[in-house]
C-alpha cells in the first residue's frame, strides 16, 4: 500500500496527536506549513480553545528574506504573545512535519522569546 505525501504526513501527525495534548497551563505549539506561509497556534485542547496565533501574513511580520528567516520571525512572534498571556512552558507539536527547516527555524524563535518546550 502506497501512501501520498499529504495521507503520510497525516498518519504521522495522528501519531503525534495521540502524545501531544495541550492545557491552560501547558498549552499545545502547533504549527501549519503551508507552500507560501507558516503558522503557529497556542491550543488549549481541554476547553478546545486557541489562546493566541501568530503566521506569516500578519502585518508585523515582515516577509522579505529566506522562507527560514520568517518563520523564525513568526516563532519569535508567538512566543511575546505567549509570555504576555502569561503562558511561558509549552507542548511542541510539528504537525506531522520533519523537525528541519522551517518548523525548526520557528521553534528555535519561540525559544529565543522566552518559550520552554
Amino acid at each position: 500500500m502506497s501512501l501520498n505525501k499529504t495521507e503520510r504526513r497525516q498518519r504521522i501527525k495522528f501519531r503525534i496527536r495521540k502524545i501531544v495534548s495541550g492545557t491552560a497551563a501547558t498549552p499545545r505549539l502547533s504549527v501549519f506549513r503551508s507552500n507560501k506561509e507558516i503558522y503557529a497556534q497556542l491550543i488549549d485542547d481541554v476547553n478546545g480553545v486557541t489562546l493566541a496565533a501568530a503566521s506569516s501574513r500578519e502585518k508585523g511580520v515582515d516577509t522579505k528574506g529566506t522562507a527560514t528567516e520568517v518563520a523564525a520571525t513568526v516563532g519569535k512572534l508567538i512566543g511575546e504573545k505567549a509570555l504576555k498571556a502569561g503562558i511561558d512552558t509549552v507542548s511542541f507539536d510539528r504537525g506531522g512535519y520533519l523537525y528541519h527547516g522551517r518548523v525548526k527555524s520557528l521553534a528555535e524563535g519561540a525559544r529565543a522569546a522566552g518559550l520552554k518546550f
